[in-house]
């Protein structure tokens, strides 16, 4: 065996370890959701001895899945869209527009990110309460629709297109707006989608949000759903749990696998060559 063929064994058998230490945990998560309680105790790391429904069932009795699913859609959906659309606005302004201010504007909003937002939570819930959007998609989406890190994520790619490309499209009689929707929104896809995954992915799984805001069961994310379903018993509701779970954590991993290549794209920055 040659030294190349002996550094690619090794390189491949790193690549499989990683990978198994990255799949271990949703296959150790869908494998639980079939034991029942005790099992799911005592034998944790072992495959079912019996596969069982029962956690699905009870699951299903027990919360309005249905709902929970719609409600977390449309805030996860809204905040998502809303967040590719307003940040690749402000990040194009950013990168390729002079206007007075700019440079202070851009840190301004890069040192928000430096702001803990725990230290936000109780100024931000008495001024949503004193305009009504307690309990509503309100406060759910519209303070989520803007995040610094996107906009910095877009405006560090946008920064590396090339200025000749908006220049001619300029000179072609395109608007500014044109050439923001014609020329730069398609060279950013690899970024915009990454920027649609991680924010989707945030949404769908926050949890302190809804614990803060909604109150109805009516209005209930299923994250708080899932909170809902705890015990301080052990064992009690481990199987309920583990089928929760998956069962929230499937759309996530769909969404990734749908959009995976050009989330790769945005962090290599083939889609600019």
């Amino acid at each position: 065996m040659t030294l190349l063929r002996k550094r690619q064994l090794w390189v491949y058998l790193v690549l499989i370890l990683g990978s198994l230490l990255v799949v271990y945990p949703f296959i150790f998560m869908i494998l639980n959701s079939f034991k029942i309680g005790t099992e799911i105790l005592n034998y944790p790391t072992r495959l079912p001895r019996h596969w069982s429904l029962n956690g699905y069932h009870r699951v299903f009795e027990q919360l309005d899945l249905g709902n929970m699913f719609k409600n977390t859609i449309i805030i996860a959906v809204s905040v998502t869209a809303l967040n590719v659309v307003l940040s690749s606005m402000v990040a194009y302004a950013l990168s390729k527009l002079n206007f007075p201010g700019k440079g202070l504007l851009f840190q301004v909003i890069i040192g928000s990110m430096m702001i803990p937002g725990v230290l936000l939570m109780i100024p931000a819930y008495s001024m949503y309460y004193q305009w009504g959007w307690i309990n509503t998609y309100t406060v759910m989406i519209i303070p989520a629709a803007l995040s610094a890190y996107n906009i910095f994520l877009i405006r560090q790619f946008m920064t590396a297109i090339p200025n000749d490309f908006l220049e001619a499209s300029r000179l072609d009689g395109c608007t500014e707006i044109q050439t923001f929707l014609r020329i730069v929104l398609p060279m950013s896809l690899p970024v915009l989608s990454t920027v649609a995954i991680l924010t989707f992915m945030g949404s769908w799984n926050d949890l302190a949000g809804p614990l803060l805001y909604l109150q109805d069961r009516e209005m209930y994310t299923l994250q708080l759903g899932l909170y809902t379903i705890k015990s301080e018993i052990p064992g009690q509701n481990l199987d309920q749990l583990w089928a929760a779970l998956t069962m929230t954590t499937l759309p996530v991993v769909v969404v990734f696998f749908f959009l995976q290549r050009y989330f790769v794209n945005a962090f290599t920055g083939v889609g600019l060559k």
